[in-house]
């Protein structure tokens, strides 16, 4: 196993290229570090100043007394060569090279004579042509998008390998403000030496990581690929999402990263037999992580809808009638002659469970009571549409207390503007998950449930 313990709990870390220009991405990168609050010593390589924000400013690596647990490099392209062999002098082993400029844009030979020395000197280097990496927990943020533009996430479970620089900046902001919590983001580029294996194994052990989200464009080593897969998903649910799938996607893939994109159905066929959770899309990958994130676990496929909205009902069972792991669930007849018993004949006794456009909070409070209760029935999308006059906002506590009482998953589907925002970020709050639309709630379940039926085989 690859020990990369030092690239996210490094006690003393060097800038090589940290700039005292606001623009440049060696100045980005020592302020983030700065600014992120981090525990360790933070030493800026620059042979043009002495001084930056503050702390001395050192003409080279070799010139720095103390023991260097990583190095951050980013100058130009041609000089990254010359700099990892400085490194090599100063004992340093742990690199991450932010520079561009390598086989993504054709030059393949300066990336294999970077790679051939790092390999014959024991280097282990993440990246090059990365955006960086971050850890929640540890308060290191070595990345080169300005805290400004771009949120950093609160401590959590999720952990975010990403091939590409900028899905892995965007998706980061867009997560953090959705509430998602990461334990660490990983952009590793061209995977010039550390690639995703290697990632994945460390992430493995991470005790801060429970699932783990995964973009890619190409690989380099599909046979430690497939290993790897194989023996983390026993461990943790992986959720991958392959970039460059098409013959049009493969090309951008090769002048992005200078990945080989490869076959959509040769990758679709690794991620099946492994047990890796395949993501149509990013929303859906982190969608799924949400509900790992939330320690959902479905006991079962039967899925029983409860719905106010009768359309919304009837788009939730054709979408479950076409996912491949989800059930109707079928009412006990004990649960169907309490519901008869407490609602006006005019709600619909069945699944869905439709409770009329005039259904009243203490109507859901019933409904949820006997279909938790009921032996026949897994699983319960709660289809809530706020805007119904009857519905009061203690419906939020309801929801809230049924889940915490029962095993059985509760996942909740609200469609509207800020007054359903509101009340769907308060059942976030108290742990549970939430959709907008029934069909994406759907297709997370759907994916979820196989995860967990596959990892008992695999």
């Amino acid at each position: 196993m690859v020990d990369l313990k030092r690239f996210f709990e490094p006690k003393t870390i060097a800038v090589i290229g940290a700039s005292r220009n606001p623009s440049k991405v060696g100045h980005v990168i020592f302020k983030n570090v700065l600014d992120g609050n981090f525990k360790g010593e933070v030493i800026p390589i620059n042979p043009n100043t002495h001084s930056i924000l503050n702390h001395k400013a050192y003409d080279s690596i070799l010139s720095v007394e103390m023991e260097i647990d990583l190095a951050i490099i980013a100058v130009p392209a041609k000089f990254v060569l010359g700099v990892v062999k400085q490194c090599k002098k100063k004992g340093l082993r742990n690199l991450v090279i932010i520079s561009s400029g390598f086989s993504e844009i054709g030059e393949t030979k300066l990336e294999n004579e970077l790679r051939k020395f790092l390999r014959e000197s024991k280097i282990r280097a993440i990246g090059v042509n990365c955006l960086g990496l971050y850890d929640a927990y540890n308060k290191l943020d070595a990345m080169f998008i300005p805290r400004y533009r771009m949120r950093r996430p609160e401590p959590g479970a999720i952990s975010f390998v990403c091939q590409s620089g900028a899905i892995g900046a965007a998706i980061l902001d867009k997560a953090t403000e959705e509430k998602h919590k990461f334990s660490k983001f990983i952009s590793y580029g061209n995977a010039t030496d550390i690639d995703e294996s290697d990632l994945l194994e460390y992430l493995a052990n991470d005790i801060n990581t429970k699932v783990i989200c995964l973009y890619l464009e190409g690989i380099k080593d599909g046979e430690k690929f497939y290993k790897t897969l194989k023996k983390i998903s026993k461990i943790k649910p992986i959720i991958a999402l392959k970039g460059g799938l098409t013959r049009e996607g493969s090309q951008a893939a090769l002048s992005h990263t200078g990945a080989l994109a490869g076959d959509k159905e040769t990758y679709l066929g690794i991620f099946r037999q492994a047990g890796v959770i395949w993501a149509n899309g990013l929303e859906e990958m982190f969608n799924i992580a949400s509900l790992v994130e939330k320690n959902v676990i479905f006991i079962g496929e039967r899925a029983q809808i409860i719905t106010n909205g009768g359309g919304y009902g009837i788009i939730a069972v054709d979408n479950i009638a076409n996912s491949k792991n989800i059930k109707l669930a079928k009412l006990s007849p004990l649960s169907a002659r309490k519901l008869r018993a407490a609602f006006p004949e005019r709600v619909n006794i069945g699944n869905p469970l439709d409770l009329g456009g005039d259904a009243t909070t203490e109507r859901y409070k019933i409904a949820l009571e006997n279909c938790i209760n009921d032996k026949n029935i897994d699983l319960i999308l709660l289809i809530v549409l706020y805007q119904t006059p009857l519905i009061t906002t203690d419906i939020v506590e309801i929801i809230s207390e049924y889940h915490i009482e029962s095993k059985k998953p509760i996942i909740a589907v609200s469609t509207g503007a800020e007054f359903t925002r509101t009340l769907s970020k308060a059942l976030e709050e108290k742990g549970l998950a939430t959709f907008s639309y029934p069909e994406d709630a759907i297709a997370v379940i759907d994916k979820l449930i196989w995860y967990q039926e596959k990892r008992k085989m695999i």
